[in-house]
């Protein structure tokens, strides 16, 4: 069979893909774009799209639910899931659309729907092309794992995805994994209206987070009603009459947890097992994630990773940041790299939280002199004012750098504020830069100079 000659082809269209795609198209380059299901991965159809779409309708439910608290009455409230649904959709098809709409307005640019894999080095095949190119880049993005728990297989288990496609709030969801996807679908689910336990294999929430976040972040979820299992170390599920039992014990005589449905919240894997890498000599690690340079250069020549299938970086952010990495380096003659760039992400409950480069844990065990400053929400009058004073501002610097070393904003905005301490980072600037400025009242960050103001040894 015949190759047709390409100058550069992407493989998935989510976040880096397609602006790598707008790139070779402004270089003059041939180039292919090859999506074998929805344009905009993972972010745009089962992420950050629809996730935070559920969450606004959630929010406006929970101040409606609230507004005593406000000096006014809504009645009875009821929640027509099939319209939070309705909205959701309408909204994922519009970026969708947008993404798919900008791919094939590009000039030079084919774009073509099915499964890629790889012939040889340089070589790909789909539906019975074979397509070469010096330059390809992999963007496949990744799905949720699903355990080998004893009793899966026997009972129905929704993922990200089939829990935004339900038409009815679950009377009881038990969400299996207590981390960032599981704890944002309990607050939404919770606020839905459907009771919620959360059950999780370690001994607290989100252990790569300080203690203290894990506790704030558990104390705002149960003021919601939110149940928790801690410490389930035996894992299994099994039907029980129209219910699904989760037990999460060993032998110690406690009942399971029956629920109405389960959710399975336990990570996320690369979408790198049919591809036909080995064919391409493209090497990945233990847990599939295809093995890159500091460039986003995989171990074969001409070929690139870029997204979650790389796995330095779970997130849109990082994955848009590979694609910064990826054309500067290759267009612009730029020296870009993925250490240079500051760990940040969010856990989108609401209120938010907002992480910027290391834990306080961290922050200790580097062996460096420390300062740090906590303060909590109750001192923000903006805060107050909003009836949202739960968590707090958390800081640590180097002693004697002066330079910001890691925060935790959970409150109020945190996803938000964040940033201006993320910016700092970023410019490699002291702390003094923004503890001396003037921030306006009344606003949240205003109270980041004066939490800066506080810091003390550690």
């Amino acid at each position: 069979m015949d190759s047709e000659a390409f100058d550069a082809i992407i493989v998935g269209a989510g976040q880096a893909g397609p602006a790598i795609a707008a790139r070779c198209s402004r270089e003059g380059l041939k180039t292919a774009v090859i999506e074998r299901h929805h344009f905009g991965g993972t972010c745009v159809n089962v992420g950050c799209v629809p996730t935070k779409t559920l969450v606004a309708s959630a929010r406006a439910i929970r101040l409606a639910q609230r507004g005593a608290e406000f000096g006014f009455e809504v009645g009875a409230l009821r929640v027509d899931m099939a319209r939070v649904i309705a909205r959701k959709d309408a909204i994922v098809a519009r970026s969708r659309e947008g993404v798919e709409g900008w791919m094939r307005g590009l000039k030079g640019a084919e774009v073509i729907v099915g499964h890629a894999r790889f012939a040889g080095p340089s070589l790909l095949e789909v539906n019975g092309r074979r397509l070469k190119a010096p330059r390809i880049f992999l963007n496949v993005g990744g799905r949720a794992v699903r355990p080998p728990l004893p009793g899966i297989d026997e009972v129905p288990v929704l993922d990200n995805g089939s829990v935004m496609a339900l038409d009815a709030v679950p009377e009881h969801l038990v969400i299996v994994g207590g981390s960032y996807i599981g704890l944002e679908f309990a607050q939404v689910m919770r606020r839905l209206g459907a009771q919620v336990t959360v059950v999780e294999r370690m001994p607290r929430l989100l252990p790569r987070e300080d203690e203290d976040v894990s506790d704030g972040i558990r104390a705002i979820l149960e003021a919601e009603g939110v149940r928790f299992e801690l410490g389930a170390e035996c894992l299994s599920l099994a039907r029980a009459g129209a219910g699904i039992v989760v037990g999460a014990a060993c032998g110690d005589g406690r009942e399971g947890i029956t629920g109405s449905h389960v959710l399975m919240a336990v990570g996320r894997r690369p979408n790198t097992d049919d591809l036909g890498l080995e064919r391409a000599g493209i090497r990945t690690d233990e847990r599939g994630y295809i093995e890159v340079d500091e460039q986003c250069r995989s171990s074969a020549e001409g070929v690139w990773a870029v997204g979650d299938c790389n796995g330095r970086g779970a997130f849109t952010h990082t994955a848009w940041n590979d694609h910064e990495i990826v054309v500067a380096n290759l267009f612009d003659g730029e020296a870009r790299r993925l250490g240079d760039r500051i760990p940040c992400y969010a856990l989108f409950i609401d209120p938010a939280l907002g992480r910027v480069g290391m834990t306080e844990g961290e922050a200790r065990a580097s062996g460096k002199r420390l300062l740090r400053a906590k303060m909590p929400m109750q001192r923000v009058g903006r805060a107050r004012e909003a009836g949202e004073t739960q968590g707090f501002m958390k800081v640590v610097v180097d002693a004697d750098s002066r330079r910001l070393l890691g925060a935790a904003i959970l409150g109020l905005n945190g996803d938000e504020v964040v940033h201006s301490l993320l910016d700092v980072m970023a410019a490699q600037q002291p702390v003094t830069v923004i503890a001396r400025a003037m921030h306006i009242h009344p606003t949240v960050t205003e109270l980041v100079p004066t939490l800066l103001q506080q810091l003390r040894p550690v």
